[in-house]
């Protein structure tokens, strides 16, 4: 072979070499990225896609399609009554804990349909909430199945407290109201400072 011929497999294997190390850090950085932008979504995508690459792909669809979307806030006068309504159902979780927790996904439900969710199944609505509420999308798929698992009538009270307790942290964030404890009906409110 002639020294021309050698320099261009030289430089044939040097263009391959960049072009496979920018490959490598450009998958390192959407890896970084997308465990950043999801938390610990990232792990369950990944876990129930069995692989890394599926994973990933998915959540990018995640994220085109909820681009897509025009998610919009509620009035404020729409808040006010939402928010009236989970008192009432956190009014009725002791007596009636099972109700309770289907009105509690009836209302999130309702919420995130006037905020411009789509209705799809619920798997494909918990992925499109994960783009906006990682953090909290876990508890929305835990809170459901719980709901779910009541149905049958097999959910213990302290699975349903649960269950409202994670539909909560979720309707927080559709209202944009900050995150805080649920006190149910029964249980020690901490002291207010404004009442004395």
């Amino acid at each position: 072979m002639s020294w021309w011929a050698w320099v261009m497999v030289v430089v044939a294997l040097v263009v391959l070499a960049a072009g496979a190390s920018w490959w490598i850090v450009r998958q390192r950085r959407q890896t970084a990225e997308l465990r950043e932008r999801f938390g610990p979504e990232y792990d369950h995508a990944v876990k129930q896609a069995g692989s890394k690459s599926k994973g990933e792909a998915e959540l990018l669809s995640r994220q085109e399609r909820r681009e897509r979307l025009e998610i919009v806030p509620l009035p404020p006068e729409h808040r006010e009554r939402y928010a009236a309504e989970w008192e009432e159902i956190q009014g009725q979780f002791v007596d009636a804990p099972v109700a309770a927790v289907a009105r509690a996904d009836a209302l999130v439900t309702t919420v995130m349909a006037e905020r411009g969710y789509p209705m799809d199944a619920f798997e494909q609505r918990a992925a499109v909430i994960s783009v906006d509420h990682p953090e909290i999308v876990n508890n929305f798929r835990q809170a459901h199945q719980i709901y779910r698992k009541s149905d049958d009538g097999k959910a213990s009270t302290e699975e349903l407290r649960r269950a409202l307790q994670n539909y909560r942290s979720l309707f927080d964030d559709l209202l944009d109201q900050p995150q805080r404890e649920p006190q149910l009906e029964g249980t020690t409110r901490s002291s207010d400072p404004a009442r004395g």
